[in-house]
């Protein structure tokens, strides 16, 4: 393995942090291919004249503490590489993998086992479960492994089980459950080691479209209850809008933008996230504090009932204008007022949508 630069330390305060990573799949020598990369060759050429594919191409990142990261990308962008990489699943070509200030690349298989049982759990697309083992008994496996006393790890494969909403059928074989049901089962096996770093790799686009978006729903509220750091790969723009606290567009191996979902939207880097933000109703992605107002004065008693908190999408502002053009109030989590709509900044964002 060719590692980065010089500097073998991270942050301390970050959950992943990712430095110049580079995949390359082939027999031969990877420093030819990554030259030819570095030099602006397209993949196709690349395979041409050395017969290696770049699948990660010179890709740096971090990911904060409780933070949910998302990579978006089609079919073929090397989305699903590097999250393998992130676990080493694959092993990189290139690059520095640090997971909570540690130097994911630098360890031996058992501290790396070490870290897989219990700091950092992974949730695929294809749930991957013991057909000849019970739903307990699949959610307690991780805890097996670890070497946990059977009645401790049944007692929280248990608890996690009703975390995921799925009390009742502990005694059931996984074939007797949908695959929406399959796939909580999935998710809580991942959780019941309790790890502070989430990998999901397409884990709903199995699902048809209903399922798919309790599933969404579900992630949303655990993540409100557990505050876990999560990275999530997924082909669709929708699905990385609504869960994404920051959205990474992945094409040929590499990063064309990070950013939130509202910078996203308003502010396209490339023609190529253009086309994936066109058509996305803006008043669905963005948040209130962009529509909002520095607060002048106090509201009334009479008007304190009419108010948003900061992280509602103006769709909520919206369909509250429509029934009363009045002023709406903003508040923080905390609850405490912070400023009022700017009910023009919100008539333009309707007729940007409108176009």
């Amino acid at each position: 393995m060719i590692r980065g630069g010089d500097l073998r330390e991270s942050s301390s305060n970050l959950a992943i942090e990712v430095r110049h990573l580079w995949k390359v799949f082939g027999n031969a020598s990877p420093d030819q291919a990554i030259r030819l990369a570095q030099n602006g060759e397209t993949r196709a050429r690349i395979i041409e004249q050395t017969g290696q594919t770049i699948g990660v191409r010179d890709v740096s990142f971090s990911v904060a503490p409780s933070e949910t990261f998302v990579v978006m990308g089609l079919s073929g962008s090397g989305k699903s590489t590097l999250i393998r990489c992130l676990s080493r699943l694959i092993e990189p070509t290139r690059g520095d993998v640090f997971v909570e200030g540690d130097d994911l690349l630098a360890m031996d298989d058992e501290a790396l086992r070490n870290v897989r049982r219990g700091r950092m759990s992974m949730v695929f697309q294809h749930f991957g479960l013991f057909p000849h083992r019970k739903v307990i008994d699949n959610i307690a496996y991780g805890l097996e492994v670890q070497g946990i006393e059977k009645n401790e790890r049944l007692a929280r494969a248990t608890s996690v089980l009703k975390t995921v909403g799925l009390d009742g059928w502990a005694q059931h074989f996984p074939q007797q459950l949908s695959g929406g049901m399959q796939q909580r089962v999935g998710l809580a096996r991942a959780l019941a080691v309790d790890p502070s770093i989430l990998l999901f790799d397409e884990p709903f686009s199995a699902l048809d479209p209903l399922i798919r978006h309790e599933m969404q729903d579900e992630l949303i509220r655990l993540q409100h209850e557990m505050h876990r750091t999560i990275v999530f790969i997924t082909h669709d723009f929708a699905e990385a809008l609504r869960l994404g606290d920051r959205i990474a567009i992945m094409k040929d191996g590499a990063f064309d933008q990070v950013g939130t979902p509202e910078e996203l939207v308003t502010n396209p880097a490339t023609d190529y996230v253009r086309e994936f933000t066109k058509d996305v109703p803006r008043a669905k992605v963005l948040r209130v504090r962009s529509a909002m107002l520095p607060l002048e004065a106090d509201p009334t008693p009479a008007n304190r009932a009419r108010s948003v908190q900061t992280e509602d999408y103006i769709a909520t502002v919206v369909a509250m204008l429509l029934s009363d053009p009045s002023e709406i109030f903003v508040k923080d989590d905390s609850g405490r007022f912070v400023g009022r709509i700017d009910r023009e900044k919100v008539a333009r964002l309707m007729k940007d949508d409108e176009r």
